[in-house]
């Protein structure tokens, strides 16, 4: 096949289970990462119904597609549930001279109006505490279905989960997703450790484990919990080993007496790890969040030892869920923002930087000390 013929081909090929991109109409760019750019479209034969669409990135692929990317689809079509992020096609561009013959590829999903990195950023929204409880409900819900299913998040992060404006979450961006399963004959895993956005990595993939769980999503509960009265990421180190600091000043010093077997992971004699480190995780967070039930529930999901942290069948049970308020409809308090919120369009939140809670008539003194402390809530 010459050059031409093979043009042709290309040009003339039909996907027959991938609709062309153009019956969808870009309003809006709402994302931007490593994982590509995320749009707002509409449907051009119905303009109320509007989709997200997130490009495949086909840039390294000399010819194929991406294992990532099909790794992802792949895990979306097995998830169906409400609170997680509805995948209703696939659809690409048709190949010409004037893409070099390359088809652009893009996942399209139901439209969710809000992230929840895009609403805390924002003073004038405020969340009261059974909206809280509502927010928390949903997303361990969320984690307890992909987790029956089998799947790990890797990935939790506040801009990763999406809010209707009617009020239901949705976990979202699956890109570095994948299936686990329990290491059989003592043959562990080996999965890599490189995932998890920095902020919200647990201490057990800090200290090189490739033998995981669910457990480092509940890691990234915790952390968001948290943020739902902080409005900032409550640990926001600039390396491993300033992470790793952070951590432990907040959760006490990590050593065999609180995680027995840690001293078996690859990067803990070669870490730098505070010792004499007290866990604070109750007495900081208590100003901001007063209640003790949730002071309790952050504290479990924020154990070191990842055996030892709650699971998200225990968190849906605990009290905090179960007694009043009662976890309330986040719709009416959605209902007075009728602009789109997400993290890429909202202003960049300094960091460190902490909004006092709706609730306080002043401001608290701050809870930074000096040093590591600056880049904590």
């Amino acid at each position: 096949m010459n050059v031409k013929e093979r043009e042709k081909y290309i040009e003339e090929f039909d996907f027959p289970h991938c609709d062309d991109a153009t019956k969808y109409e870009k309003v809006a760019k709402i994302g931007q990462g490593t994982f590509g750019e995320v749009f707002k479209a509409k449907e051009r034969k119905n303009p109320k119904m509007f989709v997200a669409m997130k490009k495949v990135l086909m840039d390294n692929e000399k010819e194929g597609f991406p294992i990532t990317a099909l790794r992802e689809i792949r895990i979306l079509q097995l998830l169906k549930h409400e609170n997680v992020v509805n995948l209703i096609e696939i659809c690409r561009t048709k190949a010409n001279a004037v893409n070099k013959y390359r088809s652009t590829f893009f996942l399209v999903f139901e439209f969710c109006e809000h992230d929840l990195a895009g609403l805390l950023s924002n003073v004038n929204v405020k969340f009261n505490f059974g909206e809280i409880k509502k927010v928390m409900q949903q997303l361990l819900n969320g984690l307890y279905y992909i987790h029956s299913n089998k799947i790990l998040h890797r990935d939790m992060k506040a801009a990763n989960v999406l809010i209707t404006k009617n009020g239901i979450l949705k976990l979202a961006d699956f890109g570095l997703a994948r299936a686990f399963s329990i290491s059989k004959n003592g043959t562990a895993n080996r999965y890599t450790n490189r995932v998890v956005t920095l902020w919200y990595r647990p201490p057990e993939l800090l200290l090189g484990d490739r033998n995981y769980g669910p457990p480092v999503d509940l890691w990234g509960a915790g952390c968001i919990m948290a943020e739902m009265w902080t409005r900032t990421p409550i640990m926001q180190g600039n390396t491993e080993q300033q992470q790793l600091t952070l951590i432990s000043q907040l959760c006490g010093s990590i050593t065999t007496d609180v995680w027995p077997g840690v001293e078996n992971l690859d990067l803990f004699s070669r870490m730098e790890l505070p010792r004499n480190q007290k866990r604070k995780v109750q007495e900081r967070l208590k100003p901001y969040v007063k209640d003790p039930y949730a002071c309790d529930l952050l504290d479990k999901l924020l154990i070191l030892d990842p055996s030892k942290r709650i699971d998200s069948d225990s968190a849906l049970n605990h009290d905090f869920f179960w007694t009043d308020p009662m976890p309330g409809d986040l719709s009416k308090m959605l209902a007075q923002h009728t602009q789109s919120m997400f993290e890429y369009t909202a202003p960049a939140r300094r960091a460190g930087h902490m909004r006092p809670h709706h609730h306080q008539a002043i401001q608290k003194p701050s809870l930074m000390d000096s040093g590591y402390q600056d880049r904590v809530f």
